[in-house]
């Protein structure tokens, strides 16, 4: 790849992810040095910076990068937050937190794969609806899991996840994306079908 495939696979990745990515995994990732990721982001950011139909910006913190919406137009975020707020949860939003509470819990990447699609978006707004409570995964640093949150459980009605109709059953689909994480982590190629359930 060129420099300008490298820069748009590296947008690619970080539009992907959804989340803030050490610059280390991000360069692994792409198979390059970190140096050169390092580099890549800092074009990318002035590239976005110096273009006005763009309304995206790199942000950074220590080693970490995130493809983030400009400062200049985090009214549109706020304004569609509002808008969400004042609706009930969409068809993706219960698709998302039934995933949460069957399988809770569980990483951002299970969910996605589990979706189809990149639930960044819909988990935030879970988040700030109190829906969905994020914690660091025992024993790795940057690994989020989710899981549903007391607020849900009284919403629901229940005393415990465990409660949920047919609770074991869909809880132990689980275990066939336990292969999908570990190959994610050793960056494998991700199966194109989903597990047999």
């Amino acid at each position: 790849m060129n420099n300008e495939e490298k820069t748009a696979a590296l947008e690619a990745l970080l539009f992907s992810y959804g989340e803030p990515i050490a610059i280390g995994k991000a360069a692994k990732f792409l198979e390059m040095k970190e140096e050169e990721c390092a580099a890549l982001a800092e074009k990318l950011s002035a590239d976005l910076n110096r273009n006005p139909a763009s309304g995206f910006a790199i942000l950074r913190n220590g080693e970490e990068i995130e493809l983030a919406t400009k400062p200049s137009l985090s009214w549109v975020f706020k304004k569609l937050i509002e808008e969400e707020f004042k609706e009930e949860l969409t068809p993706a939003a219960l698709e998302t937190i039934a995933v949460v509470a069957y399988l809770g819990p569980v990483t951002r990447a299970v969910i996605d794969y589990v979706r189809g699609v990149n639930s960044t978006f819909i988990l935030r707004n879970l988040l700030i609806r109190g829906l969905v409570s994020r914690h660091l995964q025992s024993g790795k640093k940057n690994v989020f899991e989710y899981r549903v949150s007391f607020d849900f459980l009284k919403h629901m009605g229940l005393a415990r996840v465990e409660d949920l109709p047919e609770y074991q059953k869909y809880k132990n689909i689980l275990q066939k994306f336990e292969n999908f994480e570990e190959k994610e982590e050793h960056h494998e190629e991700m199966p194109l079908e989903p597990p047999e359930l």
